[in-house]
């Protein structure tokens, strides 16, 4: 599969948190992806940039948290996450760049 400009405005980031560390022991890969990005969008673009096959695709869409910034009030921007299953025997590397 070739990889299209628009497969990199679809994935974000990679996310690297205790949580995401937790799903890739699973064989799943947490990315940032973008507000209207479907599940599969989100598949042919992990399979065009990363090379590897893709067993499913689950998003959570996290609301922006009302904070408060410089004593004004404000609120954070909505985040779309895609937790990437891949299948037996792949893997991708976050920790280095693309």
């Amino acid at each position: 599969m070739s990889v299209k400009p628009e497969h990199y405005d679809l994935i974000k980031k990679p996310i690297i948190t205790e949580k995401a560390t937790m799903a890739s022991e699973n064989g799943a890969v947490v990315f940032e992806v973008a507000m209207d990005a479907t599940k599969p969008q989100i598949k042919a673009a992990v399979e065009g940039v990363f090379g590897v096959k893709v067993k499913a695709v689950n998003t959570t869409i996290t609301k922006g948290k009302a904070k408060r910034f410089r004593g004004r009030a404000g609120v954070r921007s909505d985040q779309k996450k895609a937790y990437v299953t891949l299948e037996a025997g792949q893997s991708i590397d976050v920790t280095t760049g693309l």
